[in-house]
């Protein structure tokens, strides 16, 4: 009997397992032995001929260092997300910005002279400025990062922190979320 291919219907395709055993070089015993779920359902999960309980899932996704969330998320059909980018301006800023769950990404211009502050659109993220052109300041409570085009810097978002373009500037922040701590 041959197994039956996944059906284009079904909101999960769990074959994403066997690439991440053999990426980690996992036999199915090997990957049975530290996970305890038995070898017929980890390759009836690859073969996408079952489904995953919680339990299975939160079992597996450990040894990949993986949430259960995070393998479930792996395993949904659809392998990419596609959202429409908004604009808006902030003190001399002009921003185009798409957004994730865990990041947002803003493409900014500024002349020279803007400056903005604004903390009110940050949440626990990390925070990282790629001047693409330009230069700008970076200010944040202890110290100041001259950055020229090409330069970078990562910081923790809930600190106070403004941008100020010494030169018509243009740059990259990316907001990204901290992973969870617990």
């Amino acid at each position: 009997m041959t197994a039956p291919a996944p059906q284009k219907n079904r909101p999960f395709d769990f074959s994403v397992l066997r690439a991440l055993r053999k990426r980690e070089g996992l036999t199915i015993g090997e990957l049975s032995g530290r996970s305890g779920i038995s070898p017929a359902v980890i390759s009836k999960l690859e073969r996408n001929q079952t489904r995953a309980e919680l339990e299975t899932l939160f079992r597996l996704a450990r040894v990949f260092g993986l949430t259960a969330a995070d393998l479930l998320s792996l395993v949904e059909r659809r392998s990419a997300h596609r959202v429409k980018g908004s604009g808006y301006r902030s003190d001399g800023f002009a921003f185009r910005t798409v957004s994730y769950a865990n990041a947002r990404l803003f493409f900014g211009d500024a002349a020279k002279g803007a400056r903005t502050h604004r903390p009110e659109i940050h949440h626990d993220d990390y925070e990282i400025c790629w001047v693409l052109e330009g230069a700008m300041e970076v200010a944040l409570p202890r110290e100041k990062h001259l950055l020229k085009a090409g330069d970078a810097v990562q910081f923790d978002a809930v600190l106070e922190h403004t941008y100020r373009a010494l030169s018509p500037s243009r740059m990259v922040i990316a907001h990204i979320t901290k992973g969870k701590r617990f």
